[in-house]
């Protein structure tokens, strides 16, 4: 059995937990797969079209080509979906071009529950600046929004170390403005010593009845247990937790270097343990 005490002093524990990939590193996983998502449905609109056109012989998938991008995360591999013919000129990726600038938050605010169809087909627009049709805006928007889907829904274990739960502010273009969005995440440490982000959700407020549906949505996806629960003492979330998880531990910590710098800080013991302090 596992001692919740125990490991709320065991510092060997939370150097588990901070080790392995850091929160830019999900979030570049997560920037890749939507990119990738949408230059298949980018292509298959092109093939779409080019069948009400006059061709000769017609035009079909032809595999994948390979292309290094950068954006704020950092430098990813994609896959390019190719066409036979060598027709197909990628809106959101062109060609010779490969840097994707100004467009993170938005794709990685699509993975928040609590943005709708709807929401994700107006982001895109922004994204690709009206350069393409409405039934392309469509497909792409049904691409993304199937990813997503699955995504959020995906099973989770049923007991977790430790959830990490804080909120990250991104800026994000929306009717021609940025904007701020506050988007909540549960980074959870599961027996096996991996962390893993069970969820991200859009938050206009924090309150108990937005956090009671943050932790029943983890529930119904699998988890019965979390031993500890820790946070930046986020309004509503305390009293809440125990009526999903009542036997759950919470902690309270400064959660700052999520915010700052996508790295995670430890509270042990009233006080702050980070990579760069911690020996």
């Amino acid at each position: 059995m596992i001692d919740k005490e125990e490991l709320l002093n065991n510092k060997e524990f939370y150097k588990s937990f901070k080790s392995g990939e850091d929160l830019t590193s999900f979030f570049k996983t997560m920037h890749k797969r939507a990119v990738e998502h949408m230059l298949e449905a980018e292509l298959d609109a092109h093939l779409d079209n080019e069948k009400h056109e006059k061709t000769k012989d017609g035009n079909y998938r032809n595999g994948h080509g390979t292309k290094k991008i950068k954006s704020s995360f950092g430098e990813s591999e994609i896959k390019v979906p190719r066409d036979r013919e060598g027709s197909f000129e990628p809106a959101l990726v062109p060609k010779k071009h490969n840097i994707i600038d100004g467009l993170e938050n938005i794709i990685i605010s699509f993975y928040a529950k609590g943005m709708s169809v709807s929401d994700i087909e107006e982001q895109i627009k922004e994204m690709y600046d009206f350069d393409i049709s409405t039934s392309t805006i469509s497909r792409i928007t049904n691409a993304v929004a199937s990813e997503v889907v699955a995504w959020q829904n995906r099973p989770l274990d049923d007991l977790y170390l430790i959830v990490w739960m804080d909120g990250i502010v991104f800026k994000v273009r929306e009717n021609s403005k940025v904007i701020n969005k506050t988007i909540y995440l549960a980074v959870g440490l599961n027996r096996e010593g991996r962390k893993e982000v069970l969820g991200m959700w859009l938050g206009k407020n924090e309150s108990s009845s937005f956090w009671m549906s943050v932790l029943t949505d983890l529930k119904a996806r699998g988890v019965e247990d979390i031993l500890i629960t820790a946070t930046d003492n986020l309004n509503g979330f305390t009293g809440t937790i125990r009526s999903i998880f009542p036997e759950s531990q919470t902690q309270i910590c400064v959660v700052h270097q999520i915010r700052n710098a996508c790295k995670y800080v430890v509270c042990v013991n009233s006080h702050i343990n980070t990579p760069s302090n911690s020996h």
